[in-house]
């Protein structure tokens, strides 16, 4: 059996060289080896550190430990070679200062317990120099300044960096789309804390993505062999960054009480600006309009549908019903299954709205959807809805960005419609006015809406095609 006391010697030689140890011995409750991604950070970390490259980005949503690891990080570093010089930059003096406080005493906490690790236990020649009170500006023995918190309003004036780290500068989304802030604040970066670097210079920046101009994006673009850590509090494959920080129902009440640009930024960093959106503002309704007697009254249901021009693109159909000049949204069905799929389902749905009448786009094989949608129809029975198909040929993005101001004033969607369709919400507040968008479909299929409310957009049927129409135009 190994002497307890080797044991021990041999755990904290190993935290001496692995800073993941080091965090596991100083806070064993939160860095546990089940929490795989706090080890990647650190085991990122050091290599960072240990490696030529000059800037890192963390970007990390909030309560996973980004900032704890920072402080430790920077007690680990300290003890490693008591010369560093680290400077933190943080949104305020008050932050800034505890986040200092936090270094200094832990590299100061004396031993009263003989059960727990204390920094000393791993580095006893880093001690803090005597008489060093401020918590904001230290130095540790034989050192004339170890340590310097400031913020965007106040000075590095006399202080040299060889670790520059910078903690969530922004606190706010009022902040994160103002220009004129994330101006400063870069200023502010590369005039003072920038200017402070020494030769040999390390910056870590870690913050929560907010907007493609705030601080991480810059200096990604400045930098761009910057080493890069994104983590996401739901991964892709639906699954939670650490359950046992944030569980799934719990990340689904936070993101249903936030809005939907600041949900994304917070938690899984994407950068959402909203001066970029073509779309600023959706209106939305409880109920829709009703008589006396609760009736809806709605003069028309109607529907307009998008088929999917390739394999990567999404079939988008709008049902809604048009009163006094408005468009309600009853149904929306965004999907990338097979025609197979969504013929039947399309038909379904028109059923089940009431529609009774309906526009579909004949391009990329439009017009034999329609037919067969309209033979789902007869065989569920209805007679109500009447199907029409015709071919676009205006340019898409025109079309979108000309309709896109009656969209957002006459367009009126389900006040639950983010849960209801959150693939087409997604794509409707993240298209961008200019740039590169992923897709076009739900901002097309909307825009047919707004073009059939107003009487821009009507069926063209060649007369060749007039009695294969019998079974489609119902009455």
């Amino acid at each position: 059996m190994v002497d307890p006391a080797i044991r021990r010697g041999a755990r904290l030689e190993l935290a001496r060289r692995e800073f993941w140890e080091y965090c596991k011995l100083m806070a064993p409750d939160f860095y546990r080896e089940d929490r795989p991604y706090l080890k990647e950070l650190c085991s990122r970390l050091q290599a960072f550190c240990e490696s030529d490259r000059k800037v890192m980005v963390i970007n990390m949503p909030p309560r996973h430990g980004k900032s704890r690891t920072a402080v430790l990080l920077s007690q680990w570093l300290f003890g490693r070679d008591p010369s560093e010089q680290i400077m933190t930059g943080s949104y305020n003096e008050t932050l800034s200062t505890t986040f200092a406080r936090s270094v200094r005493d832990g590299i100061a906490e004396e031993k009263f317990d003989p059960n727990r690790t204390v920094f000393s236990d791993i580095f006893p020649d880093a001690r803090i120099k005597y008489g060093e009170a401020a918590a904001g500006k230290w130095a540790l023995e034989g050192q004339y300044a170890s340590y310097l918190a400031t913020s965007p309003g106040g000075t590095a004036t006399g202080f040299g960096a060889s670790i520059l780290i910078i903690d969530d500068l922004i606190k706010k989304a009022e902040e994160a789309f103002n220009e004129n802030i994330l101006e400063k604040q870069w200023q502010w970066f590369t005039d003072t804390m920038f200017s402070r670097t020494e030769t040999g210079y390390k910056i870590i920046i870690i913050m929560t993505r907010w907007a493609t101009g705030d601080l991480a994006g810059r200096a990604l673009r400045h930098w761009p062999d910057a080493e890069h850590v994104t983590m996401k509090a739901m991964q892709d494959d639906g699954t939670m960054l650490c359950s046992a920080i944030l569980t799934h129902a719990d990340y689904d009440e936070k993101i249903r009480a936030m809005s939907p640009e600041i949900a994304s930024a917070n938690y899984q960093q994407e950068p959402i600006d909203l001066k970029g959106r073509l779309y600023s503002r959706f209106k939305t309704y409880d109920d829709v309009p009703r008589d006396a007697q609760g009736r809806p009254l709605f003069t028309e249901i109607s529907n307009y549908t998008d088929t999917a021009d390739t394999g990567s693109d999404y079939l988008c159909s709008i049902t809604y019903g048009a009163y006094n000049h408005e468009a309600y949204v009853l149904d929306v069905y965004y999907t990338k299954a097979p025609m197979e799929v969504t013929e039947p389902e399309t038909a379904k749905r028109l059923v089940e709205t009431g529609c009774t009448h309906a526009l579909i786009e004949s391009n990329n094989g439009g017009r034999g959807f329609a037919r067969n949608v309209g033979r789902e129809l007869d065989a569920l029975g209805s007679n109500r809805c009447r199907i029409e198909w015709f071919h676009q040929s205006e340019n898409k993005t025109a079309r979108i960005m000309t309709n896109a101001t009656w969209v957002q004033d006459h367009i009126y969607f389900p006040v639950n419609w983010r849960d209801r369709w959150p693939e087409y919400f997604d794509a409707m507040v993240k298209y961008q006015r200019e740039g590169k968008n992923a897709h076009d479909d739900a901002p097309d299929a909307t825009t047919g809406v707004a073009e059939q409310m107003t009487g821009k957009r009507q069926p063209v049927i060649p007369k060749t095609t007039m009695p294969a129409q019998k079974s489609y135009w119902r009455r």
